[in-house]
C-alpha cells in the first residue's frame, strides 16, 4: 500500500478555514419587492451595467432602480437602449472589452422579437449574456402586476422562450422568490461555461412586483464556471507528430485572438517551428502583422501546397466552392467546440480533432514540438526564410497598393483603411463592420481590432463600438462600417445612447452607393448573367444616399463628408480631436467609389 499523504500544516488548515468560511458566508440586505432583490444579487454578482429596453413589465424593477439611486447605489446601472438589437451589441461589446458576462433586458415577446438579430450574432461568438426578459402579466387579476392594460392579453405567448430557444444555452421562467438566488446563479454559470453564450430568462412582472422584507443569499456565490478545458496530453503528441511530418504546416485561425495570452503562444509556435499562418475573416488580433510567419489573410495561395494544417478556433478555415487541399493533407481541428457541434453541416476534413482552450494548448503543442526542432534545424530555417521572405513581399504589395489608391475619386476602401492605419495609435481598438481593408492596417498588440461575428447579423458594430468605449473608457474606439451596416445599426438609438453616457466613438461610414456584399455574390454564382451583363442589380442599390453624417449631429455629435482623397487625413485628424478632446462622438462619410464605376 502507498504512503497517506502528510496532513496540512495547521496553518494551511486555518486557511483552508477561513477561504471556506468567505465562501459559506450569508448576506442579509433589506428590500421591498423581488424586483430590488433581484438587483441586489447582480450587483453582488459584480454585474455593473443593465443594458435595457423598457416597457410596461418593467415597473417593478424602475422603482427598484429608483430606490437604489436614492442609496446611492451605482451598480447594475441602468443603460437605456432605444433598440433591443442595439442593447444586446452593447452588451457584446462590453463583454468584449471586459471579459465579464453581462445583462441585457427587453419587453416581454415583442422586444425579444426585436433583439434575436443580436442574439444570434452573440451566440456565434460565445459572448455571455444573460439575455432577460419580462413576460406578459400571468394573472388577469388579484395580484399586484396582475394585467391592466390593452397588451397585457395580446402580448401572451404560449412559449416566449421558442423564438430564441436555438440560440441560447438555457432558457427558465423565474416562479418565485424562493428560487431567485438559484435561478441567477445557474443563468450567470450557464452562460460562462465553455463554449460560453448567452442565456435566457423570462422574468414575470407580479413575480418582480411581490412584496418581501429581506433577501439572505451566500455572497460571495459558491456556483462557479466550469475552468479552462485542457488538451488531451496524447491528441498533443498526436498532433505534433502531424506537423513534424509535414514540409508545409499551415494554421488557419479567425478567433485564437480572443485570449491575448494565445496571440503571444501561437507567434512562438509559429516561429519556433516556422509555421505560416493565415488569419482567415479575422474577429481579432490573432497574430501581430509585423511577425514574420503572417502570411495574410486568405488561404488559397497556401491551402493547395499544404500536407498538414491545423484549424485553430476556425469554425470555417477555407471555402470549399474555392478550392480546397490535397486529399492527402492532413487536418486538425482544435478550439472550444473543434467540430462545432451547433453548426447543422460542417463537413471539413478532420484526422484529428482537440477540445481545448488553445491559450492552453498552443504552448503545449510548441513543447512537444520542441524535441524535433534540432532535428530538422535545417528544414525548419529553410521554411522560415521562404515565409518570411513571402511576408516581405506580401507587405510590399500592400503599400504599392494604399499608393495606388492614394487619388482617387471617389474614395478607395484601401486608401481610407491605410489612413484609418495612420492615425490610430497604442491605445485605439478598431471595429469592423464591412469595408476596412485589413492589409493596410499595422496591428502588433492583442485586443487591437475587433471583427463583426460569423453570422454576420448587421448592425453589430454601432452598439458593440459603444460597448467597447464603456467597458474601456481610455481607449479610442474608431468603427469602420459600410452603409447598409450603419443603417442597420439604429444609428439615431445608438448616437443618443453614445451622448447620453459619456461613450463617445468615431463612426467611418463606407459610402458606396450598395450592399455589396449582395452584389458580389450575385456576381459569383452568376458572372456571365443578366445581372452582370446589365449592369443592374436589384435589391442591392443604396442610392439616392441619405447624408449619414447629419444623423449624430441630432445628438450633438461631428460631422463631416467626405469626397476628396487629400482630405481623409485632415478629416480623420479633426474628428478624433472632437472624440478625444471635445469628449464628442464622431461620424465621417467617406464617398467611395460605386463598384459599377470600378
Amino acid at each position: 500500500m502507498g504512503q497517506r499523504p502528510a496532513a496540512p500544516e495547521p496553518a494551511e488548515q486555518q486557511k483552508y478555514k477561513n477561504r471556506e468560511m468567505e465562501h459559506m458566508a450569508q448576506k442579509t440586505i433589506k428590500v421591498e419587492t423581488v424586483a430590488q432583490a433581484y438587483l441586489e444579487l447582480l450587483r453582488d454578482r459584480e454585474i455593473d451595467c443593465f443594458f435595457a429596453n423598457a416597457g410596461t413589465d418593467f415597473a417593478p424593477l424602475i422603482d427598484a432602480f429608483a430606490l437604489f439611486a436614492h442609496q446611492g447605489k451605482g451598480a447594475p446601472k441602468p443603460i437605456t437602449v432605444p433598440h433591443e438589437n442595439a442593447a444586446v451589441a452593447m452588451a457584446h461589446g462590453y463583454y468584449l472589452a471586459t471579459g465579464r458576462p453581462q445583462v441585457v433586458m427587453v419587453h416581454v415577446n415583442v422586444g425579444t422579437a426585436n433583439a434575436i438579430n443580436g442574439i444570434i450574432n452573440a451566440a456565434r461568438d460565445n459572448i455571455p449574456i444573460i439575455f432577460t426578459a419580462g413576460r406578459t402579466p400571468l394573472t388577469e387579476s388579484g395580484l399586484p402586476g396582475s394585467r391592466d392594460m390593452y397588451i397585457h392579453w395580446s402580448q401572451e405567448c404560449f412559449d416566449q422562450a421558442a423564438m430564441v430557444r436555438e440560440w441560447v444555452k438555457w432558457d427558465y421562467e423565474l416562479r418565485n422568490f424562493a428560487q431567485l438566488e438559484e435561478v441567477v446563479d445557474r443563468a450567470i454559470e450557464i452562460a460562462m461555461t465553455e463554449p460560453r453564450g448567452p442565456v435566457y430568462l423570462t422574468l414575470p412582472r407580479e413575480v418582480l412586483a411581490e412584496r418581501h422584507e429581506e433577501i439572505v443569499f451566500t455572497s460571495p456565490s459558491r456556483r462557479n464556471p466550469c475552468g479552462p478545458l485542457h488538451p488531451d496530453p496524447e491528441a498533443i503528441r498526436e498532433a505534433a507528430v502531424m506537423l513534424v511530418s509535414a514540409s508545409n504546416p499551415l494554421v488557419i485561425t479567425s478567433a485564437s485572438g480572443r485570449n491575448a495570452e494565445t496571440v503571444v503562444h501561437l507567434a512562438k509556435l509559429a516561429e519556433s517551428f516556422a509555421i505560416p499562418v493565415i488569419t482567415f475573416n479575422p474577429r481579432h488580433v490573432c497574430l501581430p502583422t509585423d511577425h514574420p510567419m503572417h502570411a495574410g489573410y486568405f488561404p488559397s495561395a497556401l491551402l493547395q501546397k499544404s500536407d498538414c494544417i491545423l484549424a485553430l478556433d476556425s469554425e470555417v478555415p477555407w471555402y470549399p466552392s474555392m478550392g480546397s487541399p490535397p486529399d492527402d493533407c492532413k487536418v486538425i481541428h482544435m478550439g472550444i467546440d473543434p467540430l462545432q457541434s451547433r453548426y447543422p453541416i460542417r463537413s471539413f476534413p478532420c484526422d484529428l480533432a482537440i477540445r481545448a482552450d488553445s491559450a492552453y494548448a498552443v504552448p503545449m503543442l510548441t513543447e512537444a514540438l520542441a524535441p524535433y526542432c534540432d532535428r530538422q534545424a535545417s528544414q525548419i530555417a529553410e521554411r522560415f526564410n521562404r515565409v518570411s521572405e513571402m511576408h516581405a513581399r506580401q507587405l510590399k504589395a500592400w503599400k504599392n497598393a494604399a499608393e495606388a489608391a492614394r487619388k482617387n475619386a471617389p474614395l478607395d476602401p484601401v486608401w481610407i483603411s491605410h489612413c484609418i492605419n495612420e492615425v490610430k495609435d497604442e491605445q485605439t481598438i478598431i471595429l469592423n463592420e464591412y469595408d476596412l481593408v485589413l492589409p493596410q492596417m499595422d496591428f502588433t498588440s492583442p485586443g487591437q481590432f475587433l471583427g463583426n461575428t460569423s453570422v454576420g447579423g448587421l448592425g453589430w458594430g454601432l452598439g458593440a463600438s459603444i460597448g467597447v468605449k464603456m467597458g474601456s473608457p481610455e481607449s479610442l474606439v474608431i468603427l469602420c462600417s459600410g452603409e447598409g451596416s450603419y443603417m442597420f445599426g439604429n444609428p439615431t438609438p445608438c448616437h443618443f445612447v453614445s451622448r447620453a453616457f459619456d461613450a463617445p466613438t468615431l463612426t467611418i461610414v463606407f459610402n458606396n452607393g450598395c450592399w455589396n456584399a449582395v452584389r458580389q455574390a450575385n456576381i459569383r454564382m452568376h458572372p456571365n448573367g443578366w445581372a452582370a451583363r446589365t449592369g443592374n442589380f436589384p435589391l442591392s442599390d443604396l442610392e439616392p444616399a441619405p447624408h449619414y453624417e447629419k444623423i449624430v449631429t441630432a445628438s450633438g455629435g461631428y460631422a463631416e463628408r467626405v469626397e476628396d482623397p487629400s482630405e481623409v487625413l485632415p478629416a480623420l485628424h479633426r474628428a478624433i480631436h472632437a472624440v478625444r478632446v471635445e469628449k464628442r462622438q464622431a461620424v465621417l462619410n467617406m464617398v467611395c467609389k460605386h463598384p459599377r464605376d470600378i
